[in-house]
């Protein structure tokens, strides 16, 4: 279980090779703590190395699972079959996802569906696996990253924006059904973060890094946060920018 210092015993993560997620192994395996890290993707070389790099860190008991956010279908048998092998999780990151290219995403449908069920659909479906196998074991947590950009999307990036709305609004409803089952939810809005995924795009202000990001969740299971910012004072920009009017917000720079 995760102990009164935020640390969990056991990790699954949805998006093995995100590079959040990196981060956030690397501080949560540091010395051995958490010894038990599936970490669940599509096969490719980064998530090999993931392995690799999680087993070196000091985790005991590592290992992939495949697992695709589009592949609706098969979601209940990869989470069924992962608990029953390893047993309970104390805490399950869902970090998939791709940011994808807005002038393509807006000509394309079948790319904008694709991006849709990577970031939105297809982690709600499997969502709703993983809440049904905690709720039977009575304890845990689930922290989804979700992003600014979903609080309110903006014409430059609003096929990704949109995703995350959904997403973000999944969740938290997800969390509220949780409510009492000894499970709980955590949701991270992260700002631009400067890293593989953002690579060759001009950062934005008050951006952020993988790093930076990881610090901010493992601080959110140690105080039990339902809702985190990175940085926290986007929390206050996004107050502001919920009720812009949308003739200001439409000449905002992208």
């Amino acid at each position: 279980m995760i102990d009164a210092t935020g640390q969990p015993q056991s990790l699954l993560v949805l998006g093995g090779a995100s590079e959040i997620a990196h981060a956030v192994v690397d501080r949560l395996v540091d010395g051995g703590r958490c010894e038990t890290v599936i970490l669940a993707g599509r096969p490719s070389p980064r998530l090999d190395e993931a392995v690799k790099r999680t087993q070196e860190r000091g985790a005991k008991n590592v290992e992939a699972v495949d697992f695709d956010a589009v592949e609706v279908a098969r979601h209940r048998e990869v989470i069924d079959s992962t608990f029953d092998r390893f047993g309970d999780f104390d805490l399950v990151l869902v970090a998939a996802g791709q940011l994808g290219d807005q002038q393509e995403l807006e000509h394309d449908p079948e790319a904008t569906a694709r991006l849709l069920t990577t970031n939105f659909t297809g982690l709600a479906s499997v969502m709703v696996a993983v809440a049904d196998r905690m709720v039977r074991q009575g304890h845990g947590r689930i922290v989804v990253l979700s992003s600014v950009a979903g609080d309110r999307p903006r014409r430059a990036n609003f096929v990704y924006g949109s995703s995350k709305s959904g997403l973000d609004a999944f969740a938290r409803g997800l969390g509220d059904a949780l409510d009492a089952s000894g499970v709980g939810m955590t949701v991270v809005r992260p700002g631009f973060v400067v890293g593989r995924m953002t690579a060759g795009m001009d950062p934005a202000p008050l951006s952020t890094t993988p790093q930076a990001v990881a610090d901010a969740i493992v601080t959110a299971l140690r105080r039990q946060t339902e809702i985190v910012y990175v940085p926290s004072t986007l929390r206050w920009v996004f107050v502001l920018m919920r009720v812009l009017p949308q003739a200001v917000w439409r000449r905002l720079p992208g």
